[in-house]
């Protein structure tokens, strides 16, 4: 791309369009899939299924959504991202409501773990768009835009999901069934609006960074697979993120149940300070991909190995925090700021790793060992909130949820030191 294009109005215009479509579509993806923990006391009370079945169920969507991201990131980069989050968007919104008729655990795990399918088709190919529009030293920048949209929908579907159970006091089922109306809307903007590449609008393709003479269009999907996973880097990042997203899921399950409680309708506040949690990553995604651009030279691994001692750190003084206490809020906040501030780092190495033309498949088996890791350690914490044998039944047995997730955070932190650009 020529200077004079990287400056003219036009093909900015054009590119925030895109990136703005990409997030509001994103926006709303969470409403399809982060919504479990709320439904988790309803189902139990329901079902009488137990907290660790539930984490395997849990687990059965996470594990889902990392095969769908080994295989969506590279059909993203075939593809292109704008027909596969739209599809991905309504394919999801069917399998919610095929879950909300679930009897139990067998047909629960079934449409949730392929609802993980459904929803693997959004984050990779949509990474491939935003990489397709951003040279390397903005991608930082663009990448936490695009992660805010993703934080930003876990404050929704938090909302909407207290919405359902607190303001129109409906059952666990009407959590499946009214929030991803939101993501429908996303997936028709996405398709309107957004185009996968500059060339689609009139603009010349930005060059590859990685001096590639093949593109994505002539490589086979093998050849894409064996670049990514022959890079040493980038499977070291993998296993980095999937500690991270480890944490991540542990405090996005838990958290509410932990603030729900066996009896939650009797506190018409306590449940709402969980909403300090995806606040949190919101605002720490943006933060982790600009300091990354802005005062590190686009170097991204001291970022994150920061973020994640710093998350460790705010998990524990949770775990310290009396239930009601005062801090419990600000420190729940920095939990989920520190917690999933590294994702927009983590997304912009990928195509620093491999290129703009894989960056969908770079994405993806990223993703893979992210949501892999996170479907481990799903059932692991269910197991301990339900027999932990360090702490008592009820909120201090769920409190457990928080010196676990400090242990995978300094994992984390560990392998995030040494990766390299």
């Amino acid at each position: 791309m020529s200077a004079s294009q990287h400056r003219d109005p036009a093909f900015l215009r054009a590119r925030r369009w895109s990136l703005g479509a990409v997030m509001f579509c994103y926006l709303f993806y969470y409403t399809g899939r982060q919504t479990f923990g709320f439904a988790i006391p309803g189902i139990q009370a329901e079902l009488g299924l137990e907290k660790q079945t539930l984490g395997w169920i849990s687990a059965a969507m996470l594990w889902a959504y990392a095969c769908g991201q080994m295989i969506n990131g590279n059909l993203g980069d075939k593809f292109g991202g704008r027909r596969m989050m739209c599809l991905g968007a309504v394919a999801s919104f069917l399998l919610n409501w095929l879950t909300s008729f679930g009897v139990g655990f067998k047909s629960l795990a079934a449409a949730w773990g392929l609802n993980g399918l459904a929803q693997s088709m959004g984050w990779a190919p949509g990474s491939r768009l935003v990489a397709n529009w951003f040279g390397a030293h903005e991608r930082g920048r663009a990448f936490g835009m695009y992660v805010l949209a993703a934080g930003l929908s876990s404050v929704l579907s938090f909302i909407t999901s207290l919405i359902v159970l607190d303001v129109l006091h409906l059952d666990w089922r009407w959590i499946f069934r009214l929030p991803v109306i939101l993501m429908l809307l996303g997936g028709f903007i996405v398709w309107l609006i957004a185009r996968d590449r500059p060339s689609a609008r009139g603009f010349v393709d930005l060059p590859d960074e990685q001096g590639q003479a093949t593109s994505a269009a002539t490589e086979t999907a093998w050849q894409r697979y064996g670049v990514a996973l022959t890079n040493g880097r980038l499977l070291l990042a993998g296993f980095a993120i999937g500690f991270q997203n480890t944490v991540r899921y542990g405090l996005l399950i838990w958290v509410p149940v932990y603030f729900l409680g066996e009896d939650f309708k009797s506190d018409p506040l306590g449940k709402w300070i969980s909403i300090a949690l995806p606040v949190g990553m919101a605002l720490g995604a943006v933060a982790s991909g600009w300091i990354s651009d802005r005062f590190c030279g686009s170097r991204r691994s001291g970022v994150i190995a920061s973020f994640m001692v710093l998350a460790a750190v705010a998990a524990i003084g949770m775990y310290l925090l009396p239930p009601g206490h005062l801090l419990g809020v600000p420190v729940l906040f920095l939990a989920g700021f520190f917690a999933y501030g590294p994702q927009s780092a983590f997304w912009a190495l990928a195509p620093d790793l491999l290129g703009r033309s894989r960056a969908g498949t770079a994405v993806g088996v990223m993703n893979f060992f992210a949501y892999a890791m996170a479907g481990l350690g799903e059932p692991f914490i269910g197991w301990m909130v339900q027999h932990n044998p360090f702490g008592t039944q009820g909120l201090e047995n769920v409190a457990v949820v928080f010196p676990l997730v400090a242990v995978f955070a300094l994992c984390s932190a560990t392998l995030a030191i040494l990766i390299r650009r």
